[in-house]
């Protein structure tokens, strides 16, 4: 099966207020996808300034719809589609 690589950053010097309570809506949907079998794997990035998500299942224009429901998709500095061939 076929993978979507998702490499999304954030704008982390223009950080809201309410950060901390956006980060906890965020972590609910994440959950959610994995939940659904469509989260194959989810990593945050050392910087800590975005993650790197793994999609399984579907195809890219759902990854971008589903990207564009995060919370944190409008403090999004950058995003970075890749399909991926699973070798082994």
């Amino acid at each position: 099966m076929n993978r979507i690589e998702v490499i999304f950053t954030i704008d982390t010097d223009n950080l809201p207020a309410n950060f901390q309570e956006i980060i906890r809506h965020e972590q609910e949907v994440i959950a959610q996808w994995k939940e659904e079998g469509i989260l194959d794997h989810f990593f945050l990035r050392q910087t800590r300034n975005g993650a790197v998500l793994i999609f399984k299942g579907v195809d890219e224009e759902k990854v971008k719809e589903l990207m564009e429901s995060l919370p944190l998709y409008p403090l999004k500095k950058s995003v970075e589609y890749l399909s991926l061939i699973k070798q082994f």
